[in-house]
């Protein structure tokens, strides 16, 4: 199913449920944004036949009936709340934990823009809506900027292309057919098929460099119904890091960061700073965060992670050079002192 006709289908379910009166098909016409776009009323009777009993095919029970009972007034149409609405669910102390953790997705309870748009007409066409059985709008927030291109060519089964930094430091272009989105640990994950490599591939978002860019037409693959996207992401993930890092932090700096300490005590060699002890778990989440402090973090040991610190360093250093002074060239020993030393 097209995402279009989706949402057209969405939208007449919000319509048709949105009032208990009996809406009548020009009605419906003005309320759904898809259908007022329509050429004819004729083209309009067809595809609003064809939605009614699509929705009747996926369970919604979609009524005719009139408020006239002494004149054979135009039928109109509603959904039958009773047969809709759930019945009374009970959950015990495991299954609303699992409830309460999906519900920090739902940021925002409402409805998008179409729907809303929908429940304004229908309130000046003199029908009165009920608000309360309106809908949700999810709301998934990230710092990646490439998720919501690349959850939207999920949802409408669009090949995408995008440049990939590789754990080495090289770019690459890949096409990829998105098969999901998801989660772990903290950090974003693309799964599909590559199609420069002909196979499944997963790819961390943070390292998508560039923006993602459709091609072809939506619907044009499926996805595996044998797909588990967590598994892949485990067998991609390295484990977690059970190691202490030692860390300088300057006093009253690095409030996120310092939620994560092991132990912390005031440095006996610089005053002003605090020595912290850090389960590194993700090394590279940590060094990341230790760069993003800049001059109040010093990363001591172990060396690698040091060494990922000085590097993620260099490299906005090198960045910033280039576009204040393009044609500047910056070597790496001159980088050196953006590092702080102990």
């Amino acid at each position: 199913m097209s995402s279009r006709r989706t949402e057209r289908l969405l939208n007449l379910v919000i319509c048709l449920a949105a009032t208990r009166r009996w809406l009548t098909k020009e009605q419906i016409r003005s309320a759904v944004p898809q259908y007022a776009d329509g050429d004819t009323a004729e083209a309009f009777d067809r595809m609003f036949e064809r939605d009614k009993e699509d929705l009747r095919d996926l369970g919604i029970p979609v009524v005719t009936g009139t408020d006239e009972r002494w004149f054979d007034d135009e039928p109109g149409y509603r959904i039958d709340r009773d047969d809709y609405a759930l019945p009374p669910i009970e959950l015990d102390a495991q299954e609303l934990a699992v409830v309460g953790l999906a519900s920090r997705v739902w940021q925002q309870a409402g409805l998008a823009g179409p729907a809303a748009r929908a429940l304004t007409k229908l309130t000046a066409l003199g029908v009165d809506t009920d608000d309360a059985g309106a809908g949700l709008e999810p709301r998934i927030r990230t710092p990646e900027p490439a998720f919501g291109p690349l959850y939207a060519a999920t949802r409408d089964r669009q090949a995408v292309t995008f440049s990939y930094r590789k754990p080495n430091g090289d770019l690459a272009v890949r096409e990829v057919e998105p098969w999901a989105v998801a989660s772990r640990n903290g950090r974003w994950y693309l799964i599909g098929n590559d199609r420069g490599r002909g196979a499944a591939r997963v790819f961390r978002l943070s390292r998508i460099e560039s923006d993602v860019k459709r091609r072809g037409r939506a619907g044009a693959y499926g996805v595996p119904e044998s797909l588990d996207a967590q598994s892949m992401i485990g067998k991609h993930v390295p484990p977690v890091d059970d190691r202490v890092a030692t860390v300088l932090l300057r006093t009253g700096r690095g409030a996120g960061l310092r939620r994560q300490v092991v132990a912390c005590a005031p440095s006996a060699q610089r005053p002003g700073w605090d020595e912290l002890q850090i389960r590194i778990g993700d090394a590279g989440m940590l060094a990341q965060s230790l760069a993003g402090l800049g001059p109040d973090a010093i990363a001591l040991e172990p060396a690698d992670l040091r060494g990922e610190v000085v590097r993620r360093l260099k490299g906005a250093l090198a960045t910033q050079a280039e576009l204040v002074a393009p044609d500047v060239t910056i070597t790496p020993e001159e980088t050196i002192d953006v590092v702080p030393h102990p």
